[in-house]
């Protein structure tokens, strides 16, 4: 009988999986947050539009590296 091992990708440094996924519930959740925001208060943030839409392509894993820990 033959054995076949399969690597898995390793958690960061003490992260478990469902400490991913809730980071990764919060950042859709702010995402579409963000998305809900009028002109005005983006331009209070100094965003415009294409900046909101260019966010809400990312992928809910890509942060900021300082967010990973």
């Amino acid at each position: 009988m033959a054995f076949i091992s399969i690597p898995s990708a390793a958690p960061a440094a003490g992260k478990s999986i469902l400490s991913r996924l809730k980071q990764a519930a919060a950042v859709r959740r702010q995402r579409r947050q963000l998305a809900q925001l009028d002109s005005f208060a983006l331009d209070d943030l100094g965003l415009t539009n294409a900046d909101v839409q260019e966010e809400l392509k990312r992928t809910a894993w890509d942060v900021p590296a300082h967010w990973k820990g």
